[in-house]
């Protein structure tokens, strides 16, 4: 999820605590708890300084480390030894407990997303992506804002919180159950299917998809019952070519292939060599597809410039490389 509704449901967790007698009887509790249930539900994310290096390092690792099994663990001990001493004595345990609970949250809700993670590393090392809420719900985020201004009113946070999260559970159920209609309308159109990616939007009824079956890929939206089609590519695996495999080594293309499972690829012949342009067909707006990576190699196939990312238009591309 973004970082704002993070925000709110470790404002939310916070609230919820108060149903805990150890919490609730003990005002340095109460805001401990609190402190601990917002940075518990941001820790995850702290990953996003990887920005600062490059986007390769960011893309092949945002989601992954940070959000894996030790660290639903790690993030929550850091947390309680940090505010154990730089608050009046506290009950370590519940402490710990909830803010666990923020942190653990936090990986669980960005499963259902198309980026997903890898949320059961090391022990299974693969992205879960369920593609079944969008990065920003604007349902999610206005029932917790609404929930706070209950509090705020003066409701009770803890029977608040936990209404809300129950509205919030059922809430999920039903999008599971409209991507499985979508799923089953689009096996219906495509029975040889092997891999079906839903990517949702704003709009409860629409559904971005991309169908993949032995013979071609399907890039396509689902809008209220109706299965609408843009682009129908040839399905061709990335071949054993000298340009191609010289590409790979980039860890430019080597982060995006990491991460994306349904892309097209095409090489050029160029004035500086060849350019090697993968895209991934997941995020297609407004007829064009953002999220690229893009590698140069002279005629000795080195490499001479790449890039990683999203991209919207050329001159954007141009300047990103001569920067790379």
């Amino acid at each position: 999820m973004d970082t704002a509704t993070h925000v709110v449901m470790g404002v939310a967790l916070g609230g919820l605590a108060t149903l805990d007698p150890v919490v609730a009887e003990n005002p340095a509790m109460t805001q401990a708890v609190m402190i601990g249930a917002v940075v518990g539900s941001q820790a995850p994310d702290f990953d996003t300084v990887l920005k600062l290096k490059n986007n390769a390092v960011y893309i092949a690792n945002h989601r992954g480390v940070t959000h894996s099994v030790p660290f639903w663990f790690l993030w929550p001990t850091a947390i309680t030894l940090m505010l154990y001493f730089i608050m009046p004595p506290v009950n370590m345990f519940h402490l710990w407990m909830w803010t666990f609970f923020a942190v653990f949250l936090h990986v669980f809700i960005d499963i259902f997303n198309a980026y997903g993670t890898k949320a059961f590393a090391p022990v299974y090392n693969k992205w879960l992506a369920l593609g079944v809420i969008n990065i920003f719900d604007p349902f999610i985020f206005i029932a917790h804002i609404i929930a706070i201004l209950f509090w705020r009113f003066g409701a009770d946070p803890g029977w608040t919180f936990l209404i809300m999260f129950g509205i919030i559970i059922i809430y999920y159920f039903w999008r599971i159950y409209e991507q499985n209609l979508v799923h089953k309308h689009v096996h219906e159109k495509h029975p040889d299917a092997t891999h079906i990616f839903t990517s949702p939007t704003f709009r409860w009824s629409r559904w971005h998809i991309v169908v993949r079956t032995p013979e071609e890929m399907y890039v396509a939206e689902h809008r209220n019952g109706k299965l609408t089609y843009f682009e129908t590519y040839p399905f061709e695996p990335v071949p054993d070519d000298p340009v191609i495999n010289a590409a790979q080594k980039d860890r430019n293309l080597e982060a995006f292939l990491s991460f994306s499972p349904a892309y097209r690829w095409a090489v050029s012949i160029e004035e500086h060599g060849y350019s090697v342009k993968f895209v991934d067909l997941r995020y297609r707006s407004k007829g064009y597809y953002p999220f690229v990576a893009i590698v140069r190699l002279d005629e000795n196939l080195n490499v001479l410039s790449s890039y990683t990312g999203w991209i919207y238009n050329t001159a954007t591309l141009k300047r990103k490389l001569s920067y790379a």
